[in-house]
């Protein structure tokens, strides 16, 4: 027991593991992240049963929600299982299924429209065509790449990740503004969103270009962020459809489970539910 301990080169050999397993760049960097964390937690101590344990019951007592917490212990446990130590892996807290989203992040039609306006007015045509792209497509940031001259011509996108391949259609609109872009920026080929220098758009670039709409457009920045524009999609497109099995297959979820969390309204627009069923006199 006293030779687990958490080192550079096995971190190093973990990223390389989820790599192999085709998990997404976010994934890698966030459970890489998480492990980073855990082994300063442990400052110096071996990995045990009651570290990890005690790891665990840190997270909450510093105010870490538990959805968060679980999430941490997910790439903890991940690598518990890489290393073979899978007797020092701890249990998941036990929630309580969601009903609601949370307001203070819901980001609503009206903001999104603010938040495409706000781009444009900035001159920032690349992100005011991205944000439009993600959200009507309903696709990942990790999957921007797959939005390419080819695609938009064809008006449909082969996705691949996590193993599974899937298309996404683009609408007619969308293809022509792509095209648009694509020719006014002399891109002939290839990903339609690049960098100046005419490499990918990272994630993370995408994330604080995105947040440093927030004040311009007078929106709070908790509800801004690239996932949510997926968020928005989902409901946009159930309200539209009705149908969650054929979101299920265009999000690219295996579960309809994970499909249902996307579908989640506010408490205030629960409340309104209820008071339309007109049974208070």
């Amino acid at each position: 027991m006293n030779d687990r301990y958490v080192t550079l080169q096995q971190a190093a050999a973990f990223g390389g593991y989820l790599q192999a397993e085709e998990r997404s760049p976010g994934t890698r960097e966030k459970y890489l992240r998480d492990l980073r964390s855990f082994s300063l937690w442990l400052n110096g101590e071996p990995v045990t049963k009651e570290a990890a344990a005690g790891w665990k019951e840190n997270l909450l007592t510093e105010g870490y929600a538990p959805v968060t917490v679980n999430s941490m212990l997910a790439a903890l446990n991940a690598f518990l299982r890489f290393t073979g130590w899978t007797e020092c892996r701890v249990k998941f807290l036990r929630l309580q299924r969601r009903m609601f989203r949370d307001p203070a992040r819901e980001l609503s039609r009206q903001e999104y429209d603010r938040l495409v306006e706000t781009a444009r007015n900035q001159g920032r045509d690349r992100l005011a065509l991205l944000m439009e792209t993600m959200a009507a497509t309903g696709i990942r940031v990790s999957e921007v790449r797959y939005i390419t001259v080819e695609a938009a011509r064809r008006g449909r996108a082969e996705i691949s990740l996590k193993g599974k391949m899937r298309t996404i259609l683009l609408s007619a609109k969308l293809c022509r503004k792509l095209l648009k872009y694509a020719q006014k920026e002399k891109i002939a080929s290839g990903e339609v969103f690049l960098t100046r220098s005419g490499s990918r758009v990272s994630r993370r670039q995408i994330w604080a270009e995105m947040k440093g709409l927030c004040s311009l457009a007078g929106i709070a920045p908790s509800k801004v962020f690239p996932h949510n524009l997926r968020h928005l999609f989902a409901t946009t497109f159930y309200k539209a459809c009705k149908d969650i099995t054929r979101l299920a297959d265009t999000l690219g979820h295996s579960s309809i489970e994970t499909t249902r969390l996307y579908l989640l309204t506010t408490g205030a627009e629960h409340v309104r539910q209820l008071d339309r069923l007109g049974l208070v006199s």
